[in-house]
C-alpha cells in the first residue's frame, strides 16, 4: 500500500484490499450518483444506502488496482462501519 498515492486499506473477508480515489474513480462516482460537482457529491454522500456504499467501495477498489463488483462484495464479510470509514479516509487522502 502506498500512502503517498492516497491508498487506504479495508479488510474484506480477511484480506486487505487497497482503496484509492483516482481521478477516474472520482469521475465514475460522480456519474454513478448523478453529481455535477464535488460539492454535489459531498452532499449526496451524506445519505448513502448500503448498496451505494458497496458501489463506492467497488469503485475505490478498482482505483486501487483490483476489480470486485458490488454484487461480489455483498457476499463477503465487510463491516459497514469499516467500509464507511475507509471510504471517508480515501476521500480525505484523495481530495483533502
Amino acid at each position: 500500500m502506498n500512502g503517498a498515492r492516497g491508498e487506504v486499506s479495508l479488510d474484506v473477508a480477511g484480506q486487505k484490499r487497497v482503496l484509492c480515489l483516482t481521478l477516474g474513480a472520482l469521475a465514475e462516482i460522480e456519474s454513478a450518483f448523478g453529481c455535477a460537482s464535488l460539492a454535489d457529491l459531498q452532499a449526496r454522500m451524506r445519505r448513502l444506502s448500503a448498496a451505494e456504499l458497496l458501489q463506492l467501495v467497488s469503485i475505490l477498489i478498482k482505483g486501487g488496482g483490483e476489480q470486485i463488483e458490488p454484487d461480489g462484495l455483498a457476499r463477503l464479510n465487510i463491516q459497514p462501519a469499516a467500509a464507511a470509514a475507509a471510504v471517508a479516509e480515501a476521500f480525505r487522502a484523495g481530495v483533502g
